[in-house]
């Protein structure tokens, strides 16, 4: 699952123009970015563009705990090799 602070229109305009995903994307607006803040990627003063969150990937175990995250500069794309590597390891 994809989550962000952007809003809706935004998410469809993103999935538009990679021709779709094979996931879903939630919006972390309300409480805005609560979702971000609770994971530690959303400085609002760390980035050019202010309020926006981290890019970042974390895989969440069967109890619930983060297992493994790595946050990306904003215009790097997660490595999908690597983050099916670390799945693999749990499974």
């Amino acid at each position: 699952m994809g989550v962000s602070t952007d809003s809706v229109f935004s998410h469809i305009a993103f999935q538009k123009q990679l021709g779709g995903l094979k996931f879903p994307l939630a919006v972390d607006r309300w409480p805005y970015a609560e979702t971000a803040a609770d994971y530690e990627v959303f400085p609002p003063t760390k980035h050019q563009i202010p309020f926006l969150n981290d890019r970042a990937v974390f895989i969440i175990d069967k109890s619930g705990k983060i297992a493994w995250a790595k946050i990306y500069e904003l215009r790097e794309q997660p490595d999908n090799s690597e983050i099916l590597a670390e799945l693999k390891k749990l499974a």
